[in-house]
């Protein structure tokens, strides 16, 4: 495991990333009821969503690349955002996080460097608390978020319809 990480590098998420962002999201939708969006997007319509994470303050976005065949192309393995919480004014220094890894990435600690790299750009912002919601069943995710501190606050149930099912969401919550 640790050759396969010691490529990994994590950076600021860029325009240029947009299109692999976007079909890796749409796997999501598509195949998973881990998002609740249930129509794909065009790297266009995720646009505004690129933006509302610049490369400072508090609401980030991260991704974790990979050289593809020893070459100078990158492969996106994953990324993580963290956006704000609800709209209003006072909830201003809660934010909502999120971690999605292409199919192939897990299991390879890649969902850890992500939330590492995240949380200690976040340290220096005005940020008091981080929301993570995780679609159940995910094992996965409820571990990495545990392994980071976060502790369940309660679970939402049969909160989305998704493939002819209801879904619980659970909701963890992080001190910051």
């Amino acid at each position: 495991m640790l050759t396969e990480r010691t490529e990994v590098q994590v950076r600021q998420g860029v325009e240029s990333d947009l299109e692999a962002l976007t079909d890796l999201y749409n796997h999501y939708v598509r195949d998973t009821p881990i998002t609740f969006d249930t129509a794909v997007f065009t790297p266009e319509e995720r646009r505004p969503w690129l933006l509302s994470h610049p490369e400072d303050g508090p609401h980030r976005l991260m991704v974790a690349t990979e050289p593809i065949s020893r070459g100078t192309s990158q492969e996106i393995l994953g990324y993580t955002t963290s956006s704000p919480f609800r709209p209003k004014p006072a909830y201003g220094t809660s934010v909502e996080v999120t971690v999605y890894l292409a199919p192939h990435a897990g299991r390879r600690g890649i969902g850890t460097l992500l939330y590492q790299a995240l949380f200690d750009a976040l340290a220096e912002e005005d940020v008091h608390r981080a929301y993570a919601g995780i679609a159940q069943p995910n094992e996965a995710s409820t571990r990495l978020h545990e392994r980071f501190g976060f502790r369940h606050i309660g679970t939402y149930g049969e909160v989305g319809r998704k493939f002819g099912r209801y879904w619980d969401v659970a909701w963890y919550e992080k001190q910051l």
